[in-house]
């Protein structure tokens, strides 16, 4: 006969399904009346400093189909390299940005957007220079465990051959899946969830 085990038995998993867009952006999902607009919705104001840039792209499955349930975050630096915060210790970071967004990707043609600025470069711990780049943050049905990756700016070669996390990932040639591309004002940047294009992601 069978002895009890007197342990836990682990819960049953669950993806994320379509409720955690709906409880995040609400308005986004035709919930009108929960918030007056969406959080983090709005970076920039009319006195924020910083060069004016948008940020758009898709989520792109193995096959190169965009994912239309995606929601992503992403957190950075204002313009002169200082993130907002009580803890910020090299000077005020600039009142009128947020440091902070979310975007629920389109639900006909997966593309996020996000209205920012162009960060400044953040000190390394050991006093080098990140080169200036976003932090991402993204989830759809399916992803159990939000994803964590980067987008820099194709466009600062030196930066970037300085940055310190970039010189430690091992397979250089996977680099430039972290760069956004400029067109105009605004940067480029899809995130490749797998496939030979995949993009790098970090286990933060």
């Amino acid at each position: 006969m069978p002895q009890p085990l007197h342990i836990l038995k682990e819960s049953p998993s669950q993806t994320a399904g379509p409720y955690v867009a709906i409880g995040l952006t609400p308005n986004a999902c035709g919930i009108p009346g929960v918030y007056p607009a969406d959080l983090g919705i709005t970076m920039v104001n009319a006195q924020t400093l910083g060069p004016r840039i948008t940020i758009t792209g898709r989520v792109l499955d193995g096959t190169g189909t965009p994912l239309r349930d995606g929601l992503l975050e992403i957190w950075q630096a204002d313009s002169a390299g200082l993130y907002p915060g009580p803890s910020e210790t090299r000077g005020s970071a600039d009142p009128n940005f947020s440091g902070w967004g979310r975007c629920l990707a389109d639900s006909d043609t997966g593309v996020y957007r996000f209205e920012t600025i162009k960060p400044g470069r953040v000190p390394w711990p050991d006093g080098r220079q990140q080169a200036p780049h976003i932090s991402f943050w993204i989830v759809a049905r399916g992803i159990n465990l939000g994803l964590n990756t980067r987008m820099y700016f194709a466009e600062e070669v030196a930066a970037n051959a300085e940055d310190p996390l970039l010189n430690r990932i091992e397979h250089q040639s996977r680099v430039p899946t972290l760069m956004g591309r400029r067109d105009g004002d605004s940067y480029v940047f899809d995130i490749h969830l797998q496939g030979p294009a995949e993009t790098i992601f970090f286990d933060v």
